[in-house]
């Protein structure tokens, strides 16, 4: 119930934002007598794509929290915590970004991630499952993985890229439709609008164009998910990086493994393994390639 009140809360924030921002601009229908307006069809999808991708960054802390039931610590109860609270700040003064708040979530299964919508507003929460499983060493090198990605701004550039992939699904879909729409027509003296054709080959070809862009989406979270090992290599320890990886292997090999949901997945230190023509969908690369990657730097 609480991830359906979550989506609809989000996208009803979008659509506001996106409308105002519309007004404001004093853009109006990309639809008229005489065709599409090309100009006011890449405003339109341009401020919905971009509102969409910006207002789920902005609200990423606040849906973490909520979707994952993180408890933040906001004053350490056990020498557990206490220790969570200094490392992470040890980590963040050593990558030069400000303190996030750090949580933990209930999970058996070994994860961390971190949102935020800048370097110095994080976030950063791991599952009661790895700090049950991992050593202290491994736990700091996971914890410096998710610093890696807030101080290379991840959450950010994520945020731009989702932005453009967005605007251009809409804007060619939309092309699309109107020439699905045309062709259908075609003959038709009725002037002026479009007909229901539009509107399904629009939905069509969104759906299309939004599978493609997600292979685009995906190969740069992969891309990502090294740096953030170099990271945690860097401001941890390599040892405790390989080993941290090593144990997630482990874990997926004895089907333990768990993903988190929704635009988290990005940001989790690890990903359930996807075969054949899915793996261009992954978020994260093998953690076969990722230990290898890592033990070629020592």
């Amino acid at each position: 119930m609480m991830r359906i009140l979550l989506f609809l809360g989000t996208n009803l924030a979008i659509i506001l934002v996106a409308s105002l921002t519309l007004n404001i601009l004093g853009v109006g229908s990309y639809l008229t007598a005489n065709g599409l307006d090309l100009n006011a069809l890449l405003a339109f999808c341009a401020v919905f794509g971009f509102a969409g991708a910006f207002v789920s960054l902005f609200l990423s802390k606040w849906m973490a929290k909520m979707s994952t039931k993180t408890q933040i610590i906001e004053q350490p109860s056990s020498a557990e915590e206490r220790w969570l609270v200094e490392t992470v700040q040890e980590l963040a003064n050593k990558a030069g970004i400000g303190m996030p708040d750090v949580g933990v979530f209930p999970s058996h299964a070994s994860n961390a991630f971190a949102t935020g919508w800048n370097r110095n507003n994080a976030l950063v929460a791991v599952s009661t499952g790895l700090l049950t499983r991992f050593k202290p060493e491994e736990i700091k090198a996971v914890l410096a993985h998710e610093i890696g990605h807030v101080a290379n701004g991840d959450m950010i550039t994520l945020t731009l890229i989702q932005g453009v992939i967005n605007t251009f699904v809409m804007f060619l879909a939309r092309i699309v439709g109107y020439a699905v729409d045309s062709f259908l027509r075609r003959g038709d003296n009725n002037s002026g609008g479009v007909g229901i054709g539009f509107y399904i080959a629009t939905f069509v070809a969104e759906i299309i164009f939004g599978v493609l862009a997600s292979i685009i989406v995906a190969w740069f979270s992969r891309r990502r998910e090294f740096r953030a090992d170099e990271a945690g290599a860097s401001l941890a320890s390599t040892a405790g990086m390989i080993g941290a990886l090593q144990r997630l292997k482990a874990e997926s090999m004895a089907h333990q493994e768990g993903e988190l949901e929704g635009q988290l997945t990005a940001f989790g230190i690890s990903s359930i393994k996807k075969q054949g023509f899915m793996e261009l969908f992954s978020s994260h690369p093998p953690l076969d390639e990722r230990i290898a990657a890592l033990q070629a730097r020592r």
